[in-house]
């Protein structure tokens, strides 16, 4: 299995940034796609963004053009840049793994989220 830890989250003024992180540890070899879900007060949890192995990227369009996802294979990290906060994206963010089915026999992996509160 793959064990994900988020970290990063806090509370910021709309118009500030943050940068969450989430380090991955276990069956790291395994690992083909990551990502970073939120879930907000009320709401079902949703994409933010994925990056694949091969860098190929996603974003959701409520957060394109103000947040960058990346990852440090070496490190086992991926990184989430969160920029021109807004109220809207006060949330739980999550860290998310999917394996390469080819590789490994395992499910997906899913942290235990950080809190981002974004105040107006």
């Amino acid at each position: 299995q793959v064990q994900l830890v988020e970290s990063g989250g806090g509370l910021v003024q709309a118009g500030g940034s943050l940068r969450l992180s989430c380090a991955a540890s276990g069956d790291t070899r395994c690992i083909s796609q990551m990502g970073w879900y939120r879930q907000a007060p009320g709401k079902e949890r949703e994409l933010v963004a994925t990056i694949s192995s091969a860098a190929s990227i996603n974003y959701a369009a409520s957060v394109k053009g103000r947040f960058t996802i990346s990852r440090d294979n070496a490190k086992n990290t991926l990184y989430l840049q969160m920029n021109s906060l807004k109220p809207e994206d006060t949330a739980v963010y999550y860290c998310n793994a999917v394996p390469n089915v080819a590789v490994c026999s395992i499910r997906a992996s899913w942290g235990q989220g950080t809190h981002v509160t974004v105040s107006s």
